[in-house]
Protein backbone atom coordinates (compact mmCIF):
# COMPACT_ATOMS: atom_id res chain seq x y z
CA UNK A 1 0.00 0.00 0.00
CA UNK A 2 1.13 3.25 -0.83
CA UNK A 3 1.88 5.82 1.72
CA UNK A 4 0.27 9.02 1.60
CA UNK A 5 3.03 11.14 2.57
CA UNK A 6 3.37 11.29 6.38
CA UNK A 7 5.79 13.30 6.82
CA UNK A 8 4.33 16.16 4.57
CA UNK A 9 4.10 18.69 7.84
CA UNK A 10 7.65 18.71 7.85
CA UNK A 11 8.60 19.85 4.56
CA UNK A 12 7.91 23.46 5.31
CA UNK A 13 10.00 24.15 8.94
CA UNK A 14 12.42 22.00 6.59
CA UNK A 15 12.25 24.89 3.71
CA UNK A 16 12.95 27.76 6.43
CA UNK A 17 15.84 25.44 7.87
CA UNK A 18 17.68 25.12 4.43
CA UNK A 19 17.04 28.52 3.39
CA UNK A 20 18.13 30.07 6.82
CA UNK A 21 21.48 28.00 6.33
CA UNK A 22 21.98 28.84 2.52
CA UNK A 23 21.57 33.08 3.65
CA UNK A 24 23.70 31.95 6.85
CA UNK A 25 26.60 30.49 4.39
CA UNK A 26 26.19 33.32 1.81
CA UNK A 27 26.00 36.27 4.30
CA UNK A 28 29.20 34.52 6.03
CA UNK A 29 31.46 34.18 2.49
CA UNK A 30 30.12 37.49 0.48
CA UNK A 31 28.97 39.91 3.37
CA UNK A 32 30.84 39.62 6.97
CA UNK A 33 32.20 37.19 9.41
CA UNK A 34 30.31 38.46 12.67
CA UNK A 35 28.38 36.04 13.83
CA UNK A 36 26.29 38.56 15.68
CA UNK A 37 25.70 40.17 12.24
CA UNK A 38 24.51 37.35 9.98
CA UNK A 39 22.02 36.49 13.12
CA UNK A 40 20.69 39.57 12.89
CA UNK A 41 20.47 39.04 9.07
CA UNK A 42 18.94 35.63 9.85
CA UNK A 43 16.22 37.71 12.09
CA UNK A 44 15.43 40.12 9.25
CA UNK A 45 14.49 37.08 7.24
CA UNK A 46 12.65 35.28 9.49
CA UNK A 47 10.39 38.20 10.64
CA UNK A 48 9.53 39.01 7.27
CA UNK A 49 8.86 35.61 6.14
CA UNK A 50 5.95 35.74 8.96
CA UNK A 51 4.73 39.53 8.19
CA UNK A 52 4.27 38.37 4.46
CA UNK A 53 3.36 35.02 4.90
CA UNK A 54 6.24 33.82 2.29
CA UNK A 55 5.96 29.98 3.08
CA UNK A 56 2.08 30.00 2.40
CA UNK A 57 2.58 28.07 -0.49
CA UNK A 58 0.49 25.00 -0.73
CA UNK A 59 0.65 22.12 -3.41
CA UNK A 60 -1.95 24.31 -6.28
CA UNK A 61 0.19 27.55 -5.85
CA UNK A 62 1.51 28.57 -9.26
CA UNK A 63 4.93 28.24 -10.31
CA UNK A 64 5.42 32.40 -11.00
CA UNK A 65 3.66 32.79 -8.13
CA UNK A 66 5.80 31.18 -5.64
CA UNK A 67 8.86 33.52 -7.84
CA UNK A 68 6.60 36.76 -7.15
CA UNK A 69 6.84 35.84 -3.30
CA UNK A 70 10.65 34.92 -3.61
CA UNK A 71 11.46 38.32 -5.09
CA UNK A 72 9.48 40.71 -2.62
CA UNK A 73 11.23 38.49 0.38
CA UNK A 74 14.29 39.04 -1.15
CA UNK A 75 13.98 42.55 -1.85
CA UNK A 76 12.67 43.56 1.45
CA UNK A 77 15.72 41.55 2.97
CA UNK A 78 18.33 43.33 1.38
CA UNK A 79 16.50 46.52 2.20
CA UNK A 80 16.88 45.79 5.85
CA UNK A 81 20.15 44.90 5.33
CA UNK A 82 21.52 47.69 3.55
CA UNK A 83 19.43 49.56 6.43
CA UNK A 84 21.72 47.97 9.18
CA UNK A 85 24.74 48.03 7.45
CA UNK A 86 24.01 51.60 7.31
CA UNK A 87 23.24 52.52 10.96
CA UNK A 88 26.09 49.66 12.13
CA UNK A 89 28.94 49.28 9.74
CA UNK A 90 29.33 51.20 7.06
CA UNK A 91 33.12 49.46 5.71
CA UNK A 92 30.44 46.94 4.08
CA UNK A 93 29.40 49.44 0.98
CA UNK A 94 25.94 49.09 -1.31
CA UNK A 95 27.73 47.24 -4.12
CA UNK A 96 28.45 44.23 -2.23
CA UNK A 97 24.88 43.68 -0.94
CA UNK A 98 23.67 44.31 -4.36
CA UNK A 99 26.02 41.40 -5.64
CA UNK A 100 24.64 39.58 -2.74
CA UNK A 101 20.60 40.09 -3.58
CA UNK A 102 21.67 38.55 -6.91
CA UNK A 103 23.28 35.95 -5.79
CA UNK A 104 20.72 34.83 -3.26
CA UNK A 105 17.88 35.34 -5.51
CA UNK A 106 19.65 32.83 -8.44
CA UNK A 107 20.41 30.69 -5.85
CA UNK A 108 17.15 30.69 -3.92
CA UNK A 109 14.93 30.70 -7.63
CA UNK A 110 16.74 27.88 -8.51
CA UNK A 111 16.24 26.15 -5.80
CA UNK A 112 12.65 26.33 -5.52
CA UNK A 113 11.72 25.94 -8.96
CA UNK A 114 14.47 22.76 -8.82
CA UNK A 115 12.12 22.05 -5.70
CA UNK A 116 8.86 22.59 -7.47
CA UNK A 117 9.26 20.63 -10.07
CA UNK A 118 10.71 17.87 -7.90
CA UNK A 119 7.76 17.28 -5.94
CA UNK A 120 5.74 16.95 -8.72
CA UNK A 121 7.74 14.45 -10.70
CA UNK A 122 8.09 12.96 -7.28
CA UNK A 123 4.05 12.40 -6.92
CA UNK A 124 3.52 11.41 -10.46
CA UNK A 125 6.18 8.72 -10.02
CA UNK A 126 5.76 7.64 -6.84
CA UNK A 127 1.76 8.69 -5.95
CA UNK A 128 3.35 9.57 -2.84
CA UNK A 129 2.40 12.90 -0.36
CA UNK A 130 -1.18 12.97 -2.20
CA UNK A 131 -4.28 14.00 -0.79
CA UNK A 132 -7.40 11.89 -1.50
CA UNK A 133 -10.69 13.82 -2.62
CA UNK A 134 -13.77 13.57 -3.56
CA UNK A 135 -16.43 16.30 -4.73
CA UNK A 136 -20.47 17.08 -3.59
CA UNK A 137 -22.38 18.21 -7.00
CA UNK A 138 -22.28 17.56 -10.74
CA UNK A 139 -22.34 20.18 -13.15
CA UNK A 140 -19.85 22.15 -15.70
CA UNK A 141 -17.79 23.43 -12.78
CA UNK A 142 -17.18 20.28 -11.18
CA UNK A 143 -16.38 18.48 -14.84
CA UNK A 144 -13.33 20.70 -15.20
CA UNK A 145 -12.32 20.36 -11.36
CA UNK A 146 -12.51 16.54 -12.26
CA UNK A 147 -10.45 16.87 -15.10
CA UNK A 148 -7.59 19.11 -13.13
CA UNK A 149 -7.28 16.47 -10.61
CA UNK A 150 -6.67 13.21 -13.25
CA UNK A 151 -4.66 15.25 -15.91
CA UNK A 152 -2.33 17.27 -13.32
CA UNK A 153 -1.06 14.31 -11.46
CA UNK A 154 1.68 16.07 -9.96
CA UNK A 155 -0.04 18.02 -7.66
CA UNK A 156 -0.55 14.96 -5.97
CA UNK A 157 -4.94 14.77 -5.83
CA UNK A 158 -6.33 11.33 -6.34
CA UNK A 159 -10.32 11.53 -7.35
CA UNK A 160 -12.02 9.01 -6.24
CA UNK A 161 -15.61 9.96 -7.85
CA UNK A 162 -18.00 12.25 -7.28
CA UNK A 163 -21.83 12.35 -5.35
CA UNK A 164 -25.02 13.83 -6.90
CA UNK A 165 -28.62 13.77 -6.64
CA UNK A 166 -29.21 14.64 -10.24
CA UNK A 167 -29.12 11.59 -12.43
CA UNK A 168 -25.59 10.23 -13.32
CA UNK A 169 -24.39 7.34 -14.46
CA UNK A 170 -20.81 7.74 -13.52
CA UNK A 171 -21.63 9.17 -9.57
CA UNK A 172 -20.73 7.14 -6.65
CA UNK A 173 -24.19 7.73 -5.35
CA UNK A 174 -26.54 10.45 -3.76
CA UNK A 175 -25.35 13.02 -1.35
CA UNK A 176 -26.77 11.71 1.92
CA UNK A 177 -24.36 8.74 1.02
CA UNK A 178 -21.24 10.56 0.83
CA UNK A 179 -20.61 11.02 4.30
CA UNK A 180 -19.91 7.12 5.19
CA UNK A 181 -18.04 7.28 1.95
CA UNK A 182 -15.90 9.98 3.62
CA UNK A 183 -15.00 7.97 6.50
CA UNK A 184 -14.96 4.68 5.31
CA UNK A 185 -11.99 5.77 2.60
CA UNK A 186 -10.42 8.43 4.80
CA UNK A 187 -10.73 11.30 2.43
CA UNK A 188 -8.99 14.34 2.77
CA UNK A 189 -10.30 17.07 1.24
CA UNK A 190 -14.17 17.32 0.41
CA UNK A 191 -15.18 19.81 -2.41
CA UNK A 192 -18.64 20.59 -2.41
CA UNK A 193 -20.92 23.07 -4.95
CA UNK A 194 -22.63 25.49 -3.86
CA UNK A 195 -25.32 24.92 -7.13
CA UNK A 196 -26.71 21.96 -5.66
CA UNK A 197 -26.39 22.22 -2.33
CA UNK A 198 -29.23 23.84 -0.02
CA UNK A 199 -28.24 25.93 3.05
CA UNK A 200 -29.32 23.18 5.91
CA UNK A 201 -26.99 21.03 3.65
CA UNK A 202 -23.92 23.27 3.16
CA UNK A 203 -24.38 23.58 7.77
CA UNK A 204 -24.07 19.92 7.51
CA UNK A 205 -21.33 19.74 5.43
CA UNK A 206 -19.35 22.27 7.37
CA UNK A 207 -20.39 20.47 10.94
CA UNK A 208 -19.51 17.13 9.38
CA UNK A 209 -15.80 17.88 8.45
CA UNK A 210 -14.77 19.98 11.64
CA UNK A 211 -16.04 16.99 13.73
CA UNK A 212 -14.22 14.31 11.79
CA UNK A 213 -11.33 16.46 10.66
CA UNK A 214 -11.57 16.21 6.68
CA UNK A 215 -10.49 19.53 5.10
CA UNK A 216 -13.78 20.79 3.31
CA UNK A 217 -13.98 23.34 0.04
CA UNK A 218 -16.41 25.01 -2.18
CA UNK A 219 -16.59 25.49 -5.64
CA UNK A 220 -19.04 28.80 -6.32
CA UNK A 221 -22.20 28.89 -8.36
CA UNK A 222 -20.10 31.91 -10.34
CA UNK A 223 -22.75 31.92 -13.44
CA UNK A 224 -20.13 32.79 -15.70
CA UNK A 225 -18.45 35.74 -13.14
CA UNK A 226 -15.00 34.13 -13.88
CA UNK A 227 -13.71 35.76 -10.56
CA UNK A 228 -10.52 34.16 -8.89
CA UNK A 229 -9.79 36.40 -5.82
CA UNK A 230 -13.13 36.20 -3.81
CA UNK A 231 -11.49 38.64 -0.76
CA UNK A 232 -12.62 38.15 3.05
CA UNK A 233 -12.33 41.41 5.45
CA UNK A 234 -13.73 41.80 8.63
CA UNK A 235 -16.05 45.22 9.19
CA UNK A 236 -15.71 45.22 13.19
CA UNK A 237 -16.89 40.84 13.48
CA UNK A 238 -18.81 40.88 10.65
CA UNK A 239 -17.59 39.00 7.64
CA UNK A 240 -17.74 40.90 3.88
CA UNK A 241 -16.53 39.10 0.61
CA UNK A 242 -15.49 41.21 -2.11
CA UNK A 243 -15.89 39.84 -5.25
CA UNK A 244 -12.57 40.66 -6.24
CA UNK A 245 -9.18 42.37 -5.55
CA UNK A 246 -7.58 44.08 -8.21
CA UNK A 247 -3.65 44.65 -7.31
CA UNK A 248 -3.12 47.74 -10.09
CA UNK A 249 -5.81 50.10 -7.96
CA UNK A 250 -2.56 49.86 -5.36
CA UNK A 251 -1.01 53.38 -6.16
CA UNK A 252 2.29 52.13 -5.72
CA UNK A 253 1.84 48.62 -7.98
CA UNK A 254 0.27 50.92 -10.29
CA UNK A 255 3.32 53.27 -10.08
CA UNK A 256 5.83 50.75 -10.56
CA UNK A 257 3.87 49.00 -13.69
CA UNK A 258 4.01 52.55 -15.26
CA UNK A 259 7.25 53.41 -14.67
CA UNK A 260 8.52 49.55 -16.53
CA UNK A 261 6.08 50.88 -19.32
CA UNK A 262 8.00 53.76 -19.90
CA UNK A 263 11.54 52.63 -19.61
CA UNK A 264 10.20 49.42 -21.99
CA UNK A 265 8.20 51.46 -24.32
CA UNK A 266 11.60 54.21 -24.69
CA UNK A 267 13.86 50.87 -24.92
CA UNK A 268 11.81 49.72 -28.38
CA UNK A 269 11.25 53.27 -29.64
CA UNK A 270 15.13 54.53 -29.47
CA UNK A 271 16.58 51.14 -30.30
CA UNK A 272 13.64 49.67 -32.83
CA UNK A 273 11.14 51.96 -33.86
CA UNK A 274 13.68 54.92 -34.60
CA UNK A 275 14.85 52.79 -37.73
CA UNK A 276 12.13 50.24 -38.25
CA UNK A 277 9.59 53.14 -38.70
CA UNK A 278 11.42 54.89 -42.09
CA UNK A 279 12.10 51.41 -43.42
CA UNK A 280 8.28 49.72 -43.01
CA UNK A 281 6.65 53.20 -43.75
CA UNK A 282 8.70 53.47 -47.14
CA UNK A 283 7.46 50.08 -48.31
CA UNK A 284 3.94 51.11 -47.10
CA UNK A 285 3.87 54.00 -49.77
CA UNK A 286 5.39 52.21 -52.04
CA UNK A 287 2.87 49.62 -52.12
CA UNK A 288 -0.08 51.25 -51.47
CA UNK A 289 -0.60 55.24 -51.64
CA UNK A 290 -1.66 56.67 -48.30
CA UNK A 291 -0.36 57.66 -44.65
CA UNK A 292 1.66 54.87 -42.68
CA UNK A 293 -0.14 54.89 -39.68
CA UNK A 294 -3.71 54.15 -39.28
CA UNK A 295 -5.17 55.53 -36.19
CA UNK A 296 -8.54 54.56 -34.74
CA UNK A 297 -10.38 55.62 -31.45
CA UNK A 298 -10.71 52.73 -28.88
CA UNK A 299 -12.37 52.42 -25.43
CA UNK A 300 -9.12 52.75 -22.87
CA UNK A 301 -9.29 52.47 -19.11
CA UNK A 302 -12.69 53.30 -17.37
CA UNK A 303 -14.21 53.08 -21.26
CA UNK A 304 -12.47 56.42 -21.96
CA UNK A 305 -11.69 56.88 -25.40
CA UNK A 306 -8.13 56.89 -27.29
CA UNK A 307 -6.51 57.25 -30.21
CA UNK A 308 -4.80 53.57 -31.19
CA UNK A 309 -2.05 53.81 -33.63
CA UNK A 310 -0.91 50.81 -35.93
CA UNK A 311 1.38 50.76 -39.03
CA UNK A 312 -1.57 50.71 -42.23
CA UNK A 313 -1.83 47.24 -43.20
CA UNK A 314 -4.67 47.75 -45.74
CA UNK A 315 -5.74 49.97 -48.64
CA UNK A 316 -6.51 53.33 -47.54
CA UNK A 317 -10.18 53.52 -47.85
CA UNK A 318 -10.63 50.96 -45.83
CA UNK A 319 -12.59 52.42 -42.66
CA UNK A 320 -13.04 48.69 -40.53
CA UNK A 321 -8.65 48.22 -40.81
CA UNK A 322 -9.08 46.41 -37.34
CA UNK A 323 -11.67 43.66 -38.51
CA UNK A 324 -9.57 41.88 -40.77
CA UNK A 325 -10.62 38.24 -41.16
CA UNK A 326 -8.98 35.14 -42.87
CA UNK A 327 -7.88 36.00 -46.35
CA UNK A 328 -9.08 39.20 -46.48
CA UNK A 329 -8.62 41.14 -49.72
CA UNK A 330 -8.05 44.69 -47.82
CA UNK A 331 -4.91 43.49 -46.85
CA UNK A 332 -2.04 44.62 -48.99
CA UNK A 333 1.07 42.26 -49.33
CA UNK A 334 3.15 44.83 -46.74
CA UNK A 335 0.27 44.39 -44.47
CA UNK A 336 -0.06 40.47 -44.61
CA UNK A 337 3.79 40.19 -43.03
CA UNK A 338 3.84 43.03 -40.52
CA UNK A 339 -0.04 41.39 -39.28
CA UNK A 340 1.69 37.91 -39.25
CA UNK A 341 4.82 39.17 -37.11
CA UNK A 342 2.69 41.68 -35.28
CA UNK A 343 4.82 44.79 -36.71
CA UNK A 344 2.11 46.78 -37.19
CA UNK A 345 1.17 46.76 -33.46
CA UNK A 346 4.74 48.09 -32.78
CA UNK A 347 3.27 51.89 -32.92
CA UNK A 348 1.07 51.29 -29.98
CA UNK A 349 4.69 51.67 -27.76
CA UNK A 350 3.72 55.52 -28.62
CA UNK A 351 0.60 55.48 -26.92
CA UNK A 352 2.18 53.09 -23.95
CA UNK A 353 4.82 56.14 -23.76
CA UNK A 354 2.15 58.75 -23.56
CA UNK A 355 0.16 56.81 -20.60
CA UNK A 356 -3.02 55.62 -22.58
CA UNK A 357 -1.96 51.91 -23.27
CA UNK A 358 0.41 49.15 -20.91
CA UNK A 359 2.69 47.04 -22.46
CA UNK A 360 0.58 44.16 -21.21
CA UNK A 361 -3.20 44.04 -20.57
CA UNK A 362 -6.36 43.23 -22.13
CA UNK A 363 -6.46 43.90 -26.15
CA UNK A 364 -8.38 47.08 -26.86
CA UNK A 365 -11.78 46.42 -28.80
CA UNK A 366 -13.69 48.41 -30.77
CA UNK A 367 -16.79 50.40 -29.77
CA UNK A 368 -19.02 48.29 -31.28
CA UNK A 369 -17.75 45.05 -30.05
CA UNK A 370 -18.25 46.56 -26.23
CA UNK A 371 -21.79 47.43 -27.64
CA UNK A 372 -22.20 43.79 -29.12
CA UNK A 373 -20.84 41.92 -25.97
CA UNK A 374 -20.77 44.41 -23.10
CA UNK A 375 -24.10 42.75 -21.89
CA UNK A 376 -23.78 39.61 -23.35
CA UNK A 377 -21.01 38.45 -22.26
CA UNK A 378 -20.93 38.01 -18.32
CA UNK A 379 -18.05 40.59 -16.74
CA UNK A 380 -17.06 41.20 -20.27
CA UNK A 381 -16.63 45.54 -19.20
CA UNK A 382 -14.51 44.72 -16.27
CA UNK A 383 -11.58 44.29 -19.32
CA UNK A 384 -12.03 48.20 -18.68
CA UNK A 385 -10.68 48.26 -15.26
CA UNK A 386 -6.99 48.49 -16.52
CA UNK A 387 -5.45 49.75 -18.98
CA UNK A 388 -5.27 48.15 -22.63
CA UNK A 389 -2.23 46.75 -23.94
CA UNK A 390 -0.27 46.02 -26.88
CA UNK A 391 -0.56 42.17 -25.75
CA UNK A 392 -1.99 40.29 -23.38
CA UNK A 393 -2.89 36.51 -21.05
CA UNK A 394 -5.57 36.04 -23.60
CA UNK A 395 -3.12 36.91 -26.79
CA UNK A 396 -0.67 34.21 -25.64
CA UNK A 397 -3.06 31.95 -24.59
CA UNK A 398 -4.03 31.64 -28.56
CA UNK A 399 -7.37 34.10 -28.31
CA UNK A 400 -6.25 36.98 -30.28
CA UNK A 401 -7.63 37.99 -33.86
CA UNK A 402 -10.61 37.73 -35.39
CA UNK A 403 -13.61 36.83 -32.80
CA UNK A 404 -15.24 33.68 -34.82
CA UNK A 405 -17.33 32.00 -32.07
CA UNK A 406 -18.82 32.60 -28.97
CA UNK A 407 -16.09 30.57 -26.89
CA UNK A 408 -13.64 33.06 -28.59
CA UNK A 409 -14.66 36.37 -26.48
CA UNK A 410 -16.26 34.23 -23.56
CA UNK A 411 -12.39 32.61 -23.10
CA UNK A 412 -10.65 35.83 -23.90
CA UNK A 413 -12.54 37.89 -21.37
CA UNK A 414 -11.99 34.93 -18.76
CA UNK A 415 -8.22 35.41 -19.51
CA UNK A 416 -8.36 39.34 -18.82
CA UNK A 417 -10.01 38.89 -15.95
CA UNK A 418 -7.88 36.28 -14.47
CA UNK A 419 -5.00 38.66 -15.43
CA UNK A 420 -6.61 42.03 -13.89
CA UNK A 421 -7.52 40.38 -10.69
CA UNK A 422 -3.68 38.01 -10.82
CA UNK A 423 -1.60 40.92 -12.13
CA UNK A 424 1.97 40.61 -10.91
CA UNK A 425 5.53 42.36 -12.73
CA UNK A 426 6.69 38.82 -13.01
CA UNK A 427 3.57 37.64 -14.83
CA UNK A 428 3.64 40.67 -17.68
CA UNK A 429 7.15 39.72 -18.28
CA UNK A 430 6.31 35.87 -18.81
CA UNK A 431 3.25 37.56 -21.13
CA UNK A 432 6.16 39.40 -22.95
CA UNK A 433 8.23 36.48 -23.52
CA UNK A 434 5.58 34.77 -24.66
CA UNK A 435 4.42 37.36 -26.83
CA UNK A 436 8.01 36.91 -28.68
CA UNK A 437 8.05 33.56 -29.07
CA UNK A 438 4.46 33.25 -30.74
CA UNK A 439 6.11 35.65 -33.22
CA UNK A 440 8.97 33.32 -33.75
CA UNK A 441 6.75 30.13 -33.90
CA UNK A 442 3.99 31.76 -35.97
CA UNK A 443 0.46 31.64 -34.85
CA UNK A 444 -3.28 30.61 -36.63
CA UNK A 445 -4.93 33.62 -36.08
CA UNK A 446 -2.21 36.09 -36.94
CA UNK A 447 -3.98 37.80 -39.97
Amino acid sequence: MIKKGRFSYLIRPALYVLDLLIISLLSYFFLTSNLIYITCFVSFWFILSISFSFYEVYRFTKLIRIISLLFKQIFLFTLAILSFLYIIDASIGPRIVLKFFVLIFLILNFWRISLFFLFRKYRSITGSNYKQVVIIGANRSTKKLQEFFNKEVGFGYRFKGFFTDSSDSNKLGSVSESFEYILLHNIDEVYCSIKELSNNSIKEFIEFCDTNYKTLKFIPDNKGLFAKNLHLNYYDITPVVSLRQIPLEDPLKSGFKRLFDIVFALFIICFLLSWLIPIVGLIIVLESKGPIFFHQNRPGIKEKGFLCYKFRSMTVNSTTEESATRNDARVTRVGKFIRKTSIDELPQFFNVLFGSMSVVGPRPHLWRQNEMYGTKISKYMVRHYVKPGITGLAQVRGYRGEIETRDDIVNRTKYDIFYIENWSLLLDINIIGQTVLNIFKGEDKAY
